[in-house]
């Protein structure tokens, strides 16, 4: 009986293994291994935390400071995130711990999330040190994968705002004036903030070969320092003419923090709308020339006239003047511009002087002043 259960022991033991070798090449092949009875071991739970913030940005302006960033998609467990997720805000001082930023804060996935806060009186006054942000996104029970990429900026007392911001149109773009400071051309530079109010619309040109040609878009958003910032103006000469533009001007003065030279920008002015509106004629046309022609087996007598072109992206074209002696000026061009710096008159007599001059037009209508004239004297016959 005992030597028959050490058969019967031997031959159960004999067959497991062969059910688990069996089992082993089956499930091998498949990518599983299994033991006999043996359960795998069990998934950890997840803690749907959400992924770190790796680009957050910091922007003081006056005694704001923006930050920014793009919330995640996904947490850690690389699973969508559904519904807002919270988030909290801190800020550190050298040698001290982050400390929270007060404001109940929550962004849905994948948006671009914007918060701003008023620095104490504390931090906005005082010598330029450096301040560094923190954003933390926390999951469904408060948990977080840690802290953001740091944005830092610079704490202390910030310049002057500007004041008395104007501008005027010139031919060569708008002219920004403001009141000068006696500290602006020693410690601060002017950064003037340009928007775009009206969209951008085609602007037609001709081209080399004839045609229609679209000129690039116009940034919406665009900044220009001034040169000389105690001059208290400046020439920005990117507008275009048809389009309505805001401005803004601040101080912006270049402190070292920690050895290196850092921004710290005052608050933005009061904004001042421009409606850039063309009613600047073109420039007068120069370089006059007459040449008379006889008559004969060409034909009757004529007086070829030629100028050099005006380099205006509006112009229309050229009217072209003509008198005798002292008498008033007659247009003897045709009611269309001329195009093409150039025009033929065939409508004179032999032996008589005529005097000439030439303006330019631009799309608008505008025409510039009479040219230098140019005088030439038909011969007889």
């Amino acid at each position: 009986m005992r030597a028959t259960a050490r058969r019967g022991g031997s031959a159960t033991r004999t067959g497991c293994a062969a059910s688990v070798a069996v089992a082993f090449l089956i499930l091998s092949g498949m990518g599983f291994i299994a033991g006999c009875g043996t359960p795998g071991a069990p998934l950890p739970p997840s803690l749907k935390l959400p992924d770190l913030v790796t680009n957050l940005s910091a922007v003081r302006t006056g005694d704001q400071v923006t930050l920014t960033w793009k919330m995640p998609r996904k947490n850690t467990d690389k699973l969508l995130l559904k519904g807002n997720t919270p988030a909290r805000v801190c800020r550190k001082q050298e040698n001290m711990p982050c400390a929270p930023v007060p404001g109940n804060l929550s962004f849905q996935p994948g948006v671009d999330a914007t918060f701003r806060e008023t620095l104490p009186a504390a931090l906005a006054s005082g010598t330029p040190r450096t301040l560094t942000y923190f954003v933390e996104l926390l999951s469904p029970k408060g948990r977080s994968a840690g802290l953001s990429n740091p944005a830092r900026v610079v704490a202390g007392e910030a310049p002057a705002p500007v004041v008395g911001l104007k501008a005027h149109l010139r031919k060569q773009g708008a002219v920004l004036e403001w009141t000068a400071d006696s500290v602006d051309e020693a410690h601060t530079v002017i950064r003037l903030h340009r928007t775009l109010l009206t969209p951008p619309g085609v602007v037609a040109k001709p081209k080399e070969q004839g045609g229609i040609l679209e000129a690039p878009k116009e940034p919406v958003e665009m900044s220009l320092l001034a040169d000389e910032p105690g001059s208290g103006r400046v020439l920005d000469k990117t507008i275009r003419f048809g389009q309505t533009y805001e401005y803004r001007a601040q101080r912006v003065a270049r402190v070292g923090v920690e050895g290196e030279t850092a921004e710290l920008a005052g608050p933005l002015s009061v904004p001042i709308k421009v409606d850039a509106i063309d009613t600047f004629p073109p420039a007068i046309p120069t370089g006059l020339a007459a040449v008379a022609t006889g008559g004969g087996s060409a034909g009757g007598p004529s007086i070829d006239l030629s100028w050099l072109p005006v380099p205006e992206a509006d112009l229309a074209g050229y009217l072209v003047y003509r008198r005798e002696g002292e008498g008033k000026w007659q247009r003897i061009s045709p009611a269309q511009a001329a195009v093409g710096p150039a025009f033929h008159d065939a409508d004179v007599e032999p032996g008589h002087t005529y005097r000439y001059a030439v303006t330019a037009i631009d799309q608008g209508g505008h025409e510039s002043a009479l040219s230098a004239e140019a005088a030439e004297t038909v011969p007889n016959n």
